[in-house]
């Protein structure tokens, strides 16, 4: 899909993020573990988050679906049946990686694949702890893509050190873990999102975090929980992106994520001197959540890298963007991650930026973003990333002057992998002009 963007100058209004896509994630893949019936309030209807709900129905999870409000109904663990058809992750590495760790716990044969995106992305990252745990899988070439195939075992522990700072790979040892016939010890290199510990706690789960390592010790019955999902934060930062490099604007966005794992683009832009104000803090769903509102100003270089990496590292991308407009140079460093995502997103992002008339040098783990950019009219693809269209939308949203510069997106049908309602949303800020 073709989408020509017009910058129609500030950006005011109120928008209510989706549902969070990791949580919504794991409040299905959780509560299929657990025996009885749940509720999921505000759960993202995306395409990823609808693969892992159609692949949850193929092993004997029934789920009742109205909008973004689930009621799911499962056997527990012992009730699950591994299906003989190819269970289909679509394009969502999240699926395809935490499906791993639930299938190595359960007994039979299963396969997992995905689309052309999803096949092109290394899997060795989580097969190898789990054959390490005793489960039987198998991938295509040295990285082991997909697509997979799993046969579940007798589990032992897993004690060892991550080897990438990956919350997808520590989530898939744990939900393996459950099933093992002894205490799992995992080290992280560095924090990662800590939504599965903290939904599996909630849930009876014996987990315990002491600094780097998290414990879990199975055995404990799971209990269903309900849970609302907050807004997503990942998706919150193209808006706080948006209204922080164009003057004039002001937007609201109620219910915004705030686990401390997830506000590395908050902090970032913060650090650029956005103008942002945090209210009304509160519990939602085991997870505190804010509302957020964010001002246009100036903004100045910064240099992004250590845990603010992982803590951000779906938002790099958009927040390249800040930094081309921002006064003095930046840096991204230790990014490499950003290079096997849904595409290189290193490379995708510089070419994002050059399109958009900003210098920017390409490095193997990150970027060098001059500043002090006036961004220009340009064409982007997404190449079917779901990020970078958005981000491009963004750029798109910045450039002069207003009301006459036109930009184009390629593959801006992308945005309904995470952000079904994106568009909209763009028209609630931007006017309908914005979609030229």
């Amino acid at each position: 899909m073709r989408q020509r963007l017009r910058a129609t100058g500030p950006l005011r209004g109120t928008v209510q993020v989706p549902g969070d896509k990791s949580i919504s994630h794991r409040s299905l893949i959780c509560n299929a573990l657990a025996a009885g019936e749940a509720q999921v309030r505000g759960f993202l209807d995306g395409d990823d988050c609808l693969h892992t709900l159609s692949i949850l129905q193929a092993l004997g999870v029934d789920v009742e679906r109205d909008g973004t409000s689930l009621r799911i109904r499962s056997p527990g663990r012992a009730g699950l049946r591994t299906s003989d058809a190819l269970l289909d992750c679509g394009n969502s590495g999240t699926t395809m990686r935490l499906m791993c760790g639930l299938l190595a716990g359960l007994p039979g044969d299963s396969q997992l694949d995905g689309d052309d995106s999803l096949r092109s992305r290394p899997m060795a990252r989580v097969l190898h702890p789990l054959a390490e745990m005793g489960a039987q899988v198998a991938g295509e070439g040295e990285e082991m893509r997909a697509p997979l195939r799993i046969s579940g075992a007798p589990l032992r522990p897993f004690r060892g050190r991550m080897r990438v700072p990956s919350a997808q790979v520590k989530s898939s040892i744990l939900l393996a873990a459950l099933a093992a016939d002894g205490v799992s010890t995992i080290e992280e290199i560095a924090p990662t999102r800590d939504h599965t510990e903290i939904m599996l706690r909630a849930m009876g789960a014996e987990i315990e975090t002491e600094g780097p390592l998290v414990r879990l010790t199975p055995g404990a019955e799971l209990q269903p929980v309900d849970i609302d999902v907050p807004g997503d934060p990942s998706a919150a930062a193209f808006w706080l992106v948006a209204g922080a490099i164009t003057p004039g604007s002001e937007i609201l966005l109620p219910n915004v994520c705030m686990n401390p794992t997830r506000t590395g683009a908050l902090d970032v832009l913060r650090a650029m001197g956005a103008q942002i104000e945090e209210r009304n803090h509160r519990a939602a769903g085991g997870e505190t959540v804010a509302d957020l509102t964010v001002r246009g100003g100036a903004l100045r270089g910064v240099i992004i890298e250590g845990d603010m990496v992982p803590r951000g590292i779906d938002e790099l991308p958009v927040l390249a963007i800040a930094a081309a407009v921002a006064e003095g140079p930046s840096e991204i460093r230790g990014a490499g991650e950003l290079r096997v995502k849904e595409s290189d997103r290193i490379d995708a992002t510089a070419r994002l930026l050059r399109a958009h008339g900003a210098g920017v040098d390409e490095r193997p783990d990150g970027m060098h973003i001059d500043g002090g950019a006036r961004l220009q009219a340009g064409s982007v693809d997404s190449g079917g990333d779901h990020r970078l269209a958005m981000a491009a939308a963004v750029a798109a949203m910045a450039v002069g002057p207003a009301g006459e510069a036109v930009s184009t997106l390629e593959g801006a049908d992308a945005v309904a992998v995470s952000y079904p309602g994106f568009w909209r949303d763009l028209v609630q800020l931007a006017g309908p002009q914005a979609l030229a």
